[in-house]
Parts: structure tokens; C-alpha cells; sequence
């Protein structure tokens, strides 16, 4: 074993504890800000348009980016829990084989997804609320993402493994980098290509960051392989799938809600959908930042709860739960304040604001509690604690989100789709709440 992997292995018990938490979590938090912005770009530049048809054709899409996120992260954070509890033990052959494994049968259900969903094509993009004047442009957007799946899939799960070696940097640059290709392409391609040029960039965008990952994986990671490999032992394959199905389960849900969310709108108007598209985009920036503090730890608890540190990990959850809840509501805060001028930068349509300033002051609402259930769904996963992760995976965005949403909906109209979100996050975060309570007396 070389002296830069031991040095890797040991390395989350060498330092204080939270400043070691911010150098895992800050670049995520970055990265996590970056592929916001540049999700943002493309909706600007699609929304100076100033066509609301195509608009919303291309936010129906985004369940398919969250579909591919969902299989990416089975063996992203699935493998990553792993990995991070392997070199808490200091097994770096068994680390060899699980990376080099993830890294290339992300690659195969990629492609396989993406295959799928072009043979399902038109029907599944009416499932996801298209109608017969935004199935054009929703076409033209989510086939190049569909073709582009393997290489948005692989970025995942390699921008998450590498965290595990303690090269958080390094992903956070290759996000970037994939931000920037995207911001440069699409001001190129959408004026003469509309939708199907926004797809392009990203897709390009994802290319050069998986090409960056690959080198740092090469050159900067000695305790992982990229030696093809498409089997591994029993027990890692059912640890990986238990923990990262969990992951996944998280994006399928948000994807189904949506697409729930979308044929509930879908009765009072397409312009309803594309304001709610642009609102979803403005809340990712809290969503992703919520995410990138809480992922942000999953290398830590997992490599302490590998090394048996259990005071280490309370210690640790009880740090993060008090900072996570204070961001959010700081962040909230802002977005509530700031929602006229933060849905305009996105697009000139006065009636489109006026729709979604309302939808963004409920979204932002409960993102306090939105932020316990991440965190507590991440140390779930990240201490290999299955059951609990997908409960929890299948709360605020899953059955919970659902049940309030049909409830609130049937009594309430209109406005009960705009306060079922708030709703799900407080009933989740009370369920997060007693899942950490029943852990800790374990």
C-alpha cells in the first residue's frame, strides 16, 4: 500500500472534527451552487424567449435529469457510504474493486435508462404533463438528454467517490468546469436551436466533467481503480444497492411528485406549469445547498462509523443539525423576501411573475424541516442504516408528499397544491426527528 493511501485512509481522524466536516462539505456546497446557476442559465436564456410554451416544455423535463440522478446515485452514494466505511477499516483492495465496479456499471445503466426512455419517448413526456402545444419543445430537450444518460449518469457517481479519497476540491473544479462549458454553449446554441440546444450544452457540459474526474482519479486517487469490472462480491453488491437505493428512491420520488405536481397545474393552464418550473429552479438553490451540507458528510460519519468513533458521530449530528437548520432559515428567508426580483432575473413575463411569486413563498417554507430530513436521511445512509434511509428517502418527497398533496388539493384547489410541500416537510422532519432519537438510544 502506497504512503498517499495511508495517509488518505487515516486522515478523518487526524483533524478537528468540524473544520475536517467543512472541508468535505464546502466543496460540494459549491459544486452544488454551480450546477444550480448554470440550470438557472438555461432557463434564462430559454425564458428571453419570451415563449411560455417552450418554457414549460422544458421544465417538464426535469424529472428526467432527477431519474438519471436517482440510478447515478445508487452507486454514487451507495458506493461512497461503502468506500468511506472500507478505509475507516483500512481495506484498500476491497476499495479498488467497489470503485472501479460503480464507475463502470454506472456507465451501463446509463446507457440502459437511456434507452428505455426513448422507446417510451412521447407517452412518458405526456405522463410527465406535456400537452399536444408543449410536446415539441419537451421532444426536442429530453431527447438529447436521454441520448446524453450514460454521461450524466457517471458524473455522479465519480464526483461523489472521489470525496471519499478526500478530494472534495477536485470534484468541485470538475462541476465547474462542466458549469462553465454549459454557460458558454448556451447563449451559442439556444437562439438558433431553442430547446434542443440547451440539451446539448448540458450534455457537453457533463462530458468534460467526467473526462476531468477520470484524470483525477488516475493521477490523484491511488485507492481507487478504474479497471473494468462489472461483478463484485455478494455483501458489497447488497450494501451498495440497500444504501444507494435509498438515494435513489429520493430522486424517483421528487420525480414522481413533480410529475403529480405538473398534472395537478396542468387543469388550470400551461402557464401555471412554467411558473412553477422557474419557482423550482429559484428553490434548488436552497435544495442544493441543504444537500451539499448534508452529502457533504457522508465520508466523515461514514469513515467514524467504520472506525467504531460512535461519541465522534453524535458529537458530529448534533453540530449539524443545529448549523443546517440555521442556514436554511437564513436562506429562506432571503428567497421569501426576494421573490419578485429573483423569479424576473429568470424571465421578463409580468404574469408569469405574479403567478410564481405565491409558489415560491410556499416553497421556501418549510425548507427549515426540509434540511433535518436531508441530513438525517445522509447520516442514515452514511452509517449503512438502510431501513431508516428509506423511510426517511420516501417522506418529504415520496408517500407523505403525495398523501398532503391529495388531500390538500381535493379540499383546498389550487392553493392546496401550493401548501403541500410546507406540509410534507414538517410531517417528515417530526419522522426524522424520532428515527435520530431511536438511533442514538441504540
Amino acid at each position: 500500500m502506497s504512503e498517499e493511501t495511508k495517509q488518505q485512509e487515516v486522515r478523518f481522524d487526524e483533524k478537528p472534527l468540524i473544520p475536517t466536516y467543512f472541508k468535505l462539505s464546502l466543496p460540494l456546497v459549491f459544486s452544488s451552487i454551480i450546477s444550480v446557476i448554470y440550470n438557472l442559465v438555461d432557463t434564462y436564456f430559454i425564458a428571453q424567449t419570451g415563449n411560455a410554451l417552450l418554457v414549460a416544455g422544458v421544465s417538464l423535463c426535469s424529472p428526467i435529469f432527477m431519474i438519471l440522478m436517482a440510478f447515478g446515485n445508487i452507486f454514487a452514494q451507495g458506493g461512497s457510504s461503502l468506500i468511506s466505511r472500507l478505509l475507516g477499516q483500512k481495506r484498500a483492495d476491497d476499495v479498488k474493486r467497489v470503485s472501479a465496479y460503480c464507475f463502470w456499471i454506472s456507465i451501463v445503466v446509463g446507457a440502459v435508462i437511456g434507452g428505455l426512455l426513448l422507446l417510451i419517448r412521447d407517452p412518458f413526456l405526456f405522463l410527465l404533463g406535456a400537452s399536444q402545444d408543449t410536446l415539441p419543445y419537451a421532444r426536442e430537450y429530453g431527447v438529447v438528454l436521454m441520448i446524453g444518460s450514460p454521461f450524466i449518469v457517471l458524473t455522479f457517481v465519480h464526483t461523489n467517490l472521489t470525496r471519499c479519497a478526500g478530494r472534495s476540491t477536485e470534484a468541485m473544479t470538475g462541476t465547474i468546469l462542466g458549469a462553465v462549458i454549459n454557460v458558454i454553449l448556451d447563449p451559442i446554441l439556444i437562439p438558433s436551436m431553442g430547446a434542443m440546444g440547451a440539451a446539448i450544452a448540458s450534455v457537453i457540459g457533463y462530458i468534460f466533467t467526467d473526462v476531468f474526474m477520470l484524470i483525477v482519479v488516475l493521477r490523484k486517487c491511488p485507492s481507487f481503480s478504474v479497471k473494468p469490472q462489472f461483478t463484485i462480491q455478494g455483501s458489497f453488491f447488497k450494501e451498495i444497492v440497500l444504501i444507494g437505493i435509498t438515494a435513489a428512491i429520493t430522486n424517483i420520488a421528487s420525480s414522481l411528485c413533480i410529475i403529480l405536481v405538473n398534472q395537478k397545474l396542468l387543469v388550470f393552464g400551461d402557464d401555471k406549469i412554467a411558473a412553477m418550473g422557474i419557482v423550482f429552479k429559484i428553490t434548488m438553490i436552497v435544495n442544493m445547498i441543504l444537500v451539499g451540507f448534508s452529502f457533504g458528510g457522508i465520508p466523515l460519519f461514514g469513515f467514524l462509523a467504520g472506525a467504531g468513533e460512535r461519541e465522534k458521530v453524535r458529537k458530529l449530528i448534533r453540530f449539524c443539525l443545529l448549523f443546517t437548520c440555521s442556514i436554511a432559515l437564513v436562506m429562506s428567508a432571503i428567497v421569501f423576501v426576494l421573490a419578485r426580483p429573483l423569479i424576473g432575473l429568470i424571465t421578463p413575463d409580468e404574469a408569469l411573475i405574479k403567478i410564481g411569486i405565491p409558489m415560491l413563498h410556499w416553497q421556501v417554507f418549510g425548507m427549515v424541516f426540509a434540511g433535518v430530513v436531508m441530513l438525517m436521511t445522509c447520516l442514515c445512509q452514511a452509517t449503512g442504516k438502510a431501513l431508516p434511509a428509506l423511510v426517511l428517502s420516501l417522506s418529504r418527497q415520496g408517500v407523505v408528499f403525495v398523501v398532503v398533496l391529495l388531500i390538500t388539493a381535493a379540499i383546498f384547489g389550487y392553493t392546496g397544491i401550493l401548501i403541500a410541500q410546507p406540509l410534507a416537510d414538517v410531517i417528515s422532519a417530526v419522522m426524522g426527528l424520532c428515527i435520530l432519537a431511536r438511533l442514538n438510544s441504540v
